[in-house]
């Protein structure tokens, strides 16, 4: 048995704008004050795991106990078939220390031109993992199946939605209103998994 979440209060643990207005999105029908820890001004601890479970655990933990609440933290990325799954769990790193997706998208597509592959089926994982300040953890996973697209197409979501068309669409993620892909994302689909097991199934 999970254990519930019954707080009023929850740290995002993500410095990533874009992963937190998302997750805020997601939380805001369960009426839960959150906030990131960026404005908390928390560190961001070394995400060494090998799988996105690992790294979602080393943050929320690390941001539970720094925060002394409750924390939620999720780890994802994009798994490319024709590349083995990468970038997978370095998703963040293809796009440098200065986050520029616009340059990891680019990787991804001379990776795709130079392999030979002409497989370019991806999903998007994702882990999310629920914490509290006495090391208690609760993690999920969710994945969404897609394409991987060129050129990039779209100004709305982060990160690699650009490039990625969801199956059974014929748009990309950033393409889609929020409200669209909350429906349908690994992000989504871990987040209804976690809601479930831990917000008394709400």
């Amino acid at each position: 048995m999970a254990r519930a979440f019954n707080g009023e209060k929850l740290v995002i643990a993500s410095h990533n704008p874009g992963k937190v207005r998302e997750i805020g999105e997601l939380l805001a029908p369960f009426g839960v004050e959150v906030i990131s820890a960026g404005d908390l001004d928390l560190p961001e601890p070394v995400e060494d795991g090998t799988t996105f479970i690992a790294n979602a655990e080393i943050k929320a933990l690390a941001a539970a106990k720094a925060a002394n609440l409750p924390a939620l933290a999720d780890d994802s990325g994009l798994c490319v078939h024709g590349l083995d799954n990468d970038p997978g769990v370095y998703s963040a790193r293809w796009a440098g220390p200065e986050k520029d997706f616009t340059v990891a998208m680019q990787k991804i597509e001379e990776a795709l031109n130079e392999a030979d592959t002409e497989d370019r089926s991806a999903h998007f994982a994702c882990a999310l993992t629920l914490a509290w300040p006495d090391g208690h953890m609760e993690s999920f996973e969710g994945q969404v199946q897609g394409t991987m697209t060129w050129p990039p197409s779209g100004a709305k979501g982060f990160g690699y939605d650009p490039t990625f068309m969801p199956n059974g669409h014929d748009i990309t993620f950033a393409d889609m209103l929020p409200e669209q892909k909350h429906a349908m994302s690994h992000r989504a689909n871990a987040f209804k998994k976690l809601v479930a097991a831990c917000f008394n199934g709400a």
